[in-house]
């Protein structure tokens, strides 16, 4: 069946990359398709729920190359899951005993809509998924492909995601300039918390880059300008368990030979502990629709400040959360390279009339493909033995 019209959102937290996959399926589109319609929801399935849209007119198609210069997303995000019926309903999305997933089949079928792309991560994509099924099994004629977008580069089998190297690089860029709060007072401990829920390669590959950036600078120790005060001193990721008191006896050394430490914390690092305390204390657990830990509000970092600051010795402490910004910023050039790469393939994939996300499918060899819906999977797990990983490990002395 020939595409005559597509729809576009953007659904989840946002990423460096959201306004670039924008850009580019326009690009594409208008490359190879002129003649197709092109609309994006706006606010993610909150859009699609309600009718609410935007036409990508002439005008659009002539600037979308400067979407690619820009964080956020033109379309706008919201965090729904179409199965969370009583969800759906709270927030005036679908009336009391209406289906999400018919109101968005239906609101897809009034537009005309042939073709959905959903750019976002593992619960835009696993929505889609669920979209996509009951399209199916309810006879309605709809492609939908997706990009996967999460800095938390969590998505199974999805090689990397799109936005996570952007994500990892404004992290340490953003280390950069926190940890030079170590000097600020004697004694200081520094917690950078990272986002990663389940997954801490975003928390490694920040760590990472910013331990090459130290690296390569010049220091002045004779006046305290040294390496060792600038450095990483810890990196704690969900993948691996966290000896507090065997960390603290490490660390005590480092604060009491450098008088600061700086951490490097996934904010899902020992998550579960923390959860477990609060709720021992009978503390409700704020958690989203997708019935996660809301961990922004729980702070795991501030509790692993606390933690740690007894156990070093800190006079003062300080944690600063990078995901904001991080995940705010434009896509960089490494980005920007698989985003047309994908977006490329998401539309000549839709012309051909297949469905699935896109990305580099490492069960199949690294293969950039649609890969089914049924195996796209999140809270894939960093794996903290690869070589890079463990050298800085070394280099920092907690291996």
């Amino acid at each position: 069946m020939p595409v005559r019209k597509v729809a576009m959102l953007t659904a989840g937290g946002i990423a460096p990359c959201l306004s670039s996959a924008v850009g580019g399926l326009i690009e594409r589109y208008t490359q190879v398709a002129p003649d197709v319609e092109i609309i994006g929801y706006l606010d993610g399935y909150a859009g699609l729920l309600t009718g609410t849209s935007v036409a990508v007119t002439d005008e659009v198609r002539q600037g979308a190359h400067l979407l690619h210069g820009f964080g956020g997303s033109p379309l706008g995000n919201s965090r729904v899951k179409l199965t969370n019926v009583k969800d759906c309903v709270k927030r005036g999305l679908v009336r009391e005993g209406q289906d999400p997933l018919h109101v968005a089949a239906e609101q897809l079928t009034k537009d005309g809509v042939d073709v959905l792309h959903t750019i976002g991560g593992d619960d835009t994509n696993t929505t889609a998924a669920d979209l996509a099924a009951y399209l199916h099994e309810n006879g309605y004629e709809l492609q939908v492909v997706g990009l996967p977008k999460t800095i938390d580069n969590d998505v199974v089998p999805i090689r990397q995601t799109l936005g996570a190297w952007t994500a990892a690089e404004q992290g340490s860029l953003y280390a950069q300039n926190i940890i030079g709060e170590h000097t600020s007072n004697p004694r200081m401990l520094i917690v950078h918390e990272v986002m990663g829920r389940h997954c801490g390669w975003l928390t490694a590959e920040t760590a990472r880059r910013y331990h090459e950036w130290v690296g390569a600078r010049e220091f002045v120790p004779g006046i305290g300008n040294t390496k060792e005060g600038w450095d990483v001193h810890a990196v704690y990721v969900p993948e691996l368990h966290i000896d507090i008191h065997a960390e603290g006896e490490r660390l005590k050394k480092v604060m009491d030979e450098h008088g600061c430490v700086n951490i490097f914390l996934s904010e899902g690092a020992g998550a579960e502990d923390v959860v477990a305390e609060l709720e021992a204390a009978g503390e409700k657990v704020p958690r989203d629709a997708f019935g996660h830990v809301q961990l922004d509000k729980v702070n795991p970092g501030s509790w692993f400040a606390k933690q740690f600051a007894q156990l070093i010795g800190a006079e003062k402490t300080m944690v600063q959360k990078s995901g904001y910004f991080s995940r705010s910023a434009a896509a960089n050039d490494e980005d920007l390279a698989l985003i047309k790469q994908c977006t490329d393939f998401a539309v000549d994939a839709a012309l051909r009339g297949e469905s699935g996300v896109v990305g580099q499918d490492e069960e199949r060899g690294d293969e950039l493909r649609a890969i089914e819906f049924p195996r796209i999977q999140g809270g894939k797990a960093f794996g903290a033995d690869v070589d890079w990983f463990q050298a800085l490990l070394r280099d920092i002395g907690q291996a």
